[in-house]
């Protein structure tokens, strides 16, 4: 199922820019403190690190990714969603020139 709206939350205006502009997010923190992005990436290759685990859901469009320590490149589409481990990192490939659309779910 594809999470199409987030009700009660608390939004970043400042859009966080990556990557020349290739990826584009927004910060929102919900009424219990949980917190997640929202944003998309543009048609590129782009390789991100993570902090903290977290959870990639496919709103709109698809990517294909491969987490660190892995040579298969995976598909995610629209209401599916893959998960990288914390202290990591992944690399992700968007040929959709209407970009993924995603929500970061922090861990």
């Amino acid at each position: 199922m594809t999470t199409e709206s987030i009700a009660n939350i608390s939004v970043i205006t400042k859009a966080n820019v990556y990557f020349d502009g290739k990826c584009v997010s927004h910060g929102i923190t919900l009424a219990d403190g949980t917190k997640k992005s929202v944003g998309v990436i543009l048609p590129a290759t782009l390789t991100f690190t993570t902090g903290a685990p977290e959870i990639m859901e496919c709103v709109a469009g698809s990517c294909e990714y491969k987490l660190l320590g892995s040579d298969a490149w995976l598909q995610s589409s629209t209401g599916e969603q893959f998960s990288v481990p914390g202290n990591s990192s992944f690399d992700i490939r968007v040929a959709d020139v209407a970009g993924y659309h995603y929500i970061c779910h922090f861990a």
